[in-house]
């Protein structure tokens, strides 16, 4: 299939966005980051792929210095269209690049809801630690929410599972698994009666491990490593959330 790019997701679906993902209540996550903001050292705080601003907003609404990068400009309207998003600075680019312009180094950089694997080639994903690396602040944290692949769901490496079934809509998410590439390239299929709508998304997973590597490589170190965003234990699947810091 035609490999989409950073962008294109969210330019094809930044309508529909936050009701297709409405299940993922960023609550938790706002109250962790906020907390880890308050533990490290002061100055402003990045999020990757911010979005529409499900995170990046009510961070703001609690008083945090933030900034934002995204690489679709459909979704970073939505995000200036609603209350006080606006008022967030955020620049067109690649998440990789970490570049929200300027010279401002930063207490946080961080990236949910496993969007970190839109980055599709394990030299884009360290190229990302590396220059995250570089703008942080001395004990400044990038902090990481993915997924643990689970790949004892997909028969004959592929799958395809119904996320909604309406009285007037069908939802399904069909998906390939390449495991040499670490691969996912699927479709999320919208089904009603006007039509069917085609959502594609790609990702490059990367197991914990190869993340530690990469921020090893980086010179950042593993502060914390929990099951989700309530810091409970980590068990090794379902997903993370990853704190790395650098060294003070």
């Amino acid at each position: 299939m035609t490999v989409p790019g950073p962008e294109t997701y969210g330019e094809r679906n930044a309508d529909v966005y936050d009701e297709w993902h409405a299940d993922l209540d960023p609550a938790d996550a706002v109250r962790c980051l906020a907390d880890l903001v308050a533990e490290g050292p002061a100055g402003p705080v990045l999020e990757l792929a911010v979005g529409t601003g499900r995170v990046t907003i009510p961070l703001a609404e609690r008083g945090i210095d933030l900034r934002g990068v995204d690489a679709s400009e459909a979704m970073v309207d939505r995000l200036r269209a609603k209350p006080g998003g606006d008022r967030i600075p955020v620049t067109i680019g690649d998440m990789a690049d970490v570049d929200p312009g300027g010279d401002d180094r930063f207490a946080m950089v961080f990236v949910v809801f496993t969007t970190f694997f839109f980055l599709m080639s394990q030299d884009e994903q360290v190229r990302c630690f590396s220059n995250v690396a570089r703008r942080l602040l001395p004990g400044g944290r990038f902090v990481l929410e993915c997924l643990v692949p689970d790949l004892a769901r997909y028969q004959r490496q592929q799958s395809v599972d119904a996320h909604r079934v309406d009285h007037d809509h069908v939802r399904l998410v069909a998906v390939r698994h390449d495991p040499v590439e670490q691969r996912f390239d699927g479709q999320h299929i919208l089904i009603t009666d006007a039509g069917i709508r085609l959502a594609p998304v790609s990702m490059r997973y990367a197991w914990p491990s190869e993340l530690d590597l990469m921020a090893r490589l980086a010179g950042l170190r593993r502060r914390d490593r929990w099951g989700g965003w309530r810091r409970e234990p980590y068990l090794g699947a379902g997903s993370h959330v990853t704190v790395y810091e650098k060294p003070a």
